[in-house]
């Protein structure tokens, strides 16, 4: 008897897709018979196939975008900029490609060439979070495709509802469908996608738990291609500034985006001493304004509930947490709506605690460290043993040059929040952020492998010495052609 997995809207609770779960060993037999074909497809052809398809998703931008709000709880205007980034994509992916992989060429005497090419992979497994269901998986999907690989795909077991329709445009603008698999499950289901011995690797984006399990299941497989984003325990340090409202603004902006559910969020609000009390009075009345509803609300919500009701209990229980072992609450997190999973804006000053947590809090939950240094700053963003993301707002162009220079982060950033990276950049980090296989613009280096040849028109070669002669009683040194 098959199984079947359900979604759920976070806002309303209301049921909003079902679908059988996937027969892992079937689909990945599928995907590896397709490959060679679409491989074989001259780039050109792959990459029209690619633009047919960010002309779908444009045509059915709006059907997206709601169906995108309703599976996250995120607002319609943010899940619209999620469709936007995701038929952007293609474009982006496309020139990365040439810069990234292109055919090299050296003349050299006598008719000898040398080149490098690139191959795909194979078959790889892409697993996507439920943070960007759209937009983060097809950050693997295009240029796996473009390179030459079948994918197969397997959503959040939160957000199957979106990857299905994902899947659905690719195979409506000339994707084959043995090419690009949907793949439907829980836990279990990626489980047995990952460790399946026929995938040639695995594209991950989600929870450090789950990269280091697959970074120990991979460590005996050294050629299976292992791209991990694993999220971070982002700082933001603000210095010298005289614009208090503007920092508090992007603050907020990093703070509290997506609900705090982007893995570039900032977790922690570095700020100094003489600084403090006015920022965060600042950004405490800018929190209070920001609207929390259910997508389609009007006025339209700066943020939609968490991903569901078991994300926002573990959110207020770490809260709570943080409270009781030394945190001094600045603003209480709280749950509007009975039953649902939406959270008020929570900012907790942890800076006399005596151990702080160094996880990753997935959700609309800032904590405060007063500092009374730029070096104590430097050292408090990077007491963490993630390191995608950091931000230092103020300051002169000096300090952001030893903040740069000493941040350990992947994405680093001046008078800029800690997220909303660009497309046309790399985006990866460091310890529990990554395994330096960094996506975005640079996905296009772990979706094919570089091939070096040495090649001539015609047969030519010598052994200039240590030769006997014909007559074997001598060494002679002249050459045989």
């Amino acid at each position: 008897m098959s199984e079947t997995l359900l979604s759920f809207e976070p806002a309303t609770g209301e049921e909003l897709w079902r679908g059988t779960v996937s027969n892992v060993g079937h689909e990945v037999a599928v995907a590896r018979r397709a490959w060679p074909e679409w491989a074989a497809k001259p780039v050109t052809f792959r990459t029209e196939t690619l633009r047919r398809f960010a002309d779908r998703v444009k045509a059915e931008g709006e059907v997206l975008a709601d169906l995108i709000a309703r599976e996250t709880g995120k607002p319609v205007w943010e899940a619209r900029t999620e469709v936007e980034s995701v038929a952007n994509k293609v474009d982006i992916s496309v020139k990365a490609y040439g810069e990234r992989t292109p055919n090299r060429r050296i003349e050299g005497a006598m008719g000898l060439r040398n080149a490098v090419r690139h191959k795909p992979h194979g078959a790889l497994a892409v697993l996507g979070p439920y943070n960007f269901p759209a937009h983060l998986p097809n950050g693997h999907i295009v240029p796996a495709l473009i390179a030459g690989n079948s994918v197969l795909f397997k959503p959040s077991e939160k957000t199957p509802a979106v990857g299905a329709k994902l899947v659905e445009l690719y195979h409506e603008a000339g994707v084959p469908q043995d090419v690009l698999r949907l793949i439907v499950g829980g836990p279990d289901t990626g489980k047995a996608l990952a460790g399946h011995e026929g995938i040639d690797g695995l594209l991950f984006t989600g929870s450090a738990r789950t990269g280091l399990a697959l970074n120990r299941q991979f460590a005996d497989q050294p050629g299976k291609m292992l791209a991990l984003e694993m999220g971070g325990n982002n700082p933001i340090v603000v210095w010298d500034t005289a614009d208090i409202r503007t920092a508090a603004i992007i603050v907020v902006q990093s703070a509290f985006l997506s609900a705090g559910q982007r893995c570039s969020n900032a977790r922690r609000l570095i700020v100094r001493d003489t600084l403090a009390d006015a920022l965060i009075e600042e950004v405490k009345a800018l929190a209070n304004r920001l609207i929390v509803d259910h997508p389609h609300a009007d006025p339209a919500p700066y943020m939609g509930p968490v991903i569901d009701n078991e994300a926002a209990d573990g959110l207020t229980e770490s809260f709570l947490i943080l409270m009781s072992n030394g945190g001094q609450v600045i603003r209480h997190m709280t749950r509007p709506v009975a039953g649902r999973p939406f959270l008020t804006p929570g900012i907790i000053d942890v800076t006399l605690m005596p151990e702080r947590p160094d996880i990753e809090l997935f959700g609309p939950l800032l904590q405060v460290i007063r500092v009374a240094t730029f070096e104590a700053a430097i050292a408090e963003a990077n007491n963490t043993a993630f390191g995608l993301s950091a931000s230092l707002v103020g300051g002169t162009p000096q300090l952001y040059d030893q903040f740069w220079a000493n941040a350990r982060a992947g994405v680093i950033n001046w008078n800029r929040p800690t997220n909303g990276a660009s497309s046309a950049a790399p985006f990866g980090g460091i310890g529990l952020s990554g395994n330096h296989r960094p996506s975005a613009f640079y996905a296009a280096d772990y979706c094919a492998y570089p091939v070096a040849s040495s090649e001539s028109d015609a047969m030519r070669a010598s052994i200039g010495v240590g030769l006997r002669d014909p007559e074997g009683s001598q060494l002679v040194t002249k050459k045989y052609l």
